[in-house]
């Protein structure tokens, strides 16, 4: 089992939302692990990394060792790349370990309509990762909503909140700290993994909102009290 020590893994981490994962986990003093398919890309993305973030703390690996290196890894992939990357990692990911999953089953996988969402057997994306996993780690959904292009710019002040779906609440709280360790952005309890299939369908309604009003506009939830909800 890994240990609750390492870094954070992100597999598919050169993509858009990946790479600005790491780039605001690095400047928040964390330690992260930049996956791909491809060693080459995986090293230059951690070096655009560094170049940022001098004293930033980062790595690029091939996502099968990049999967190794912390106790929760994150999957950023499309929907079209989500199978191919779960069946490279069953023999990688350990019992204990918690997968986050970030993939939104968008149409443009099949050359749809970014503003649309496939239908998912298992009911969402996040469903099928639980389903393909290997006995003994955990899903957690999270991160639909947040968009890349503000994550990548670190000019940009974030204020919004990560939507949690999970079945335990320990699990789920372990992903919010890392969540929190973005300054602007606060996790929120969204209830069991099977909610993802609500959630989910919320990053194509910000992409339509976000082309009408030519804005990059995230999700925040009023009314919530002020307390610890993780404890």
């Amino acid at each position: 089992m890994i240990s609750d020590g390492g870094a954070i893994p992100i597999i598919g981490g050169t993509g858009a939302l990946g790479f600005g994962l790491a780039l605001r986990w690095a400047r928040s003093g964390h330690a992260v692990v930049i996956g791909s398919r491809s060693a080459e890309r995986a090293a230059e993305a951690a070096r655009r990394i560094t170049d940022a973030v001098p004293d930033a703390e980062v790595e690029g690996l091939p996502n099968d060792q990049a999967a190794r290196q912390g106790p929760v890894a994150f999957l950023t992939v499309p929907f079209r790349a989500q199978s191919e990357n779960l069946n490279n990692l069953r023999e990688v990911l350990e019992p204990g370990q918690l997968l986050v999953d970030c993939t939104v089953p968008l149409a443009a996988a099949v050359s749809g309509k970014a503003t649309r969402s496939l239908g998912v057997w298992q009911g969402s994306a996040a469903q099928q990762a639980q389903e393909m996993v290997p006995e003994g780690v955990s899903v957690v959904a999270a991160l639909h909503t947040v968009g890349a292009p503000d994550l990548g710019d670190v000019t940009v002040e974030l204020d919004e909140d990560v939507l949690l779906c999970g079945d335990r609440k320990v699990d789920k709280a372990r992903v919010a700290r890392l969540v929190e360790a973005i300054p602007g952005l606060r996790a929120v309890n969204a209830g069991p993994l099977e909610t993802a299939r609500i959630v989910e369908q919320l990053t194509p309604l910000l992409i339509s909102i976000n082309a009408r009003y030519k804005t990059h506009a995230g999700i925040r939830i009023t009314g919530l009290p002020e307390v610890d909800h993780w404890s």
